[in-house]
């Protein structure tokens, strides 16, 4: 699970999302949030399963979780992030429960703060995600690969990177379909492969896919506005095209 590396929004504050099923808890941290004039809220949530729907939707820069929440708890939150293999906000969880603060740290927790938050408390965990952010940020430049190594039963195998037809991720781990060879990466998530791709070339058509555009060789519209692309692979696999990049699909091909 990698956090996002530019997660500031236009006016320079970092956006977040609240979780907790309290509402006086989410009130109160709010009002101390926007005290800083450092964070924008741009969605609240009640429970895990709602928190885990803004993330993805919002792809906001931080998610202040409650431990304790129903349908989900905000550990439960983390560990779907990690498990999915999708680039994940700084996570900090604020809870009136010491006792999980090991297990939130191993999920690659940004923070772990004790309610009642103080605000002297709370600068200093702002400063920490500024400075994580401005660090990635500066050290974020893709250095292109010269080579994909594609694991294939026992075999390694080296491949140039524009023979890459598509990657995809389930299940944490990422399998790589390209013009000679089917198998898998050693690279954790989409985000750390499509770093060391040719941007204009590979394009994150989906949050499981990313897909060489060179080599789409037919796009199908789908239900609600969106499209399927077919692949020019031996399987013509399909792919499908979320909808927030459908718009970017109509723009490349001009449809």
């Amino acid at each position: 699970m990698r956090p996002r590396a530019t997660t500031l929004i236009d006016t320079g504050k970092m956006s977040a999302i609240l979780a907790d099923d309290e509402q006086l808890a989410r009130d109160e941290l709010r009002f101390l949030l926007e005290q800083t004039g450092e964070v924008e809220i741009v969605g609240t949530a009640t429970n895990g399963l709602e928190a885990l729907e803004l993330i993805r939707k919002l792809d906001p820069a931080l998610a202040f979780l409650d431990i304790q929440m129903p349908g989900l708890d905000g550990l439960s939150v983390a560990r779907r992030l990690r498990e999915e293999g999708v680039e994940a906000p700084h996570i900090i969880f604020s809870t009136a429960w010491d006792q999980f603060a090991v297990e939130a740290f191993r999920l690659e927790a940004m923070d772990y703060i004790l309610k009642p938050v103080e605000r002297e408390r709370l600068d200093e965990t702002l400063a920490r995600a500024r400075r994580t952010i401005a660090d990635r940020t500066s050290s974020d430049i893709p250095i292109p690969l010269a080579k994909l190594l594609v694991r294939q039963g026992g075999r390694n195998l080296i491949v140039d990177p524009k023979e890459l037809i598509y990657a995809t991720i389930n299940d944490g781990v990422i399998t790589l379909c390209t013009s000679s060879a089917e198998g898998e990466s050693s690279f954790r998530t989409l985000e750390e492969l499509q770093g060391v791709l040719d941007p204009d070339i590979f394009w994150r058509a989906h949050r499981s896919y990313v897909v060489n555009v060179n080599r789409i060789r037919e796009v199908m519209p789908w239900f609600k506005s969106t499209y399927q692309l077919k692949m020019d692979d031996k399987n013509s696999s399909e792919i499908p095209v979320s909808r927030t990049q459908s718009r970017k699909l109509r723009e490349m091909f001009n449809l």
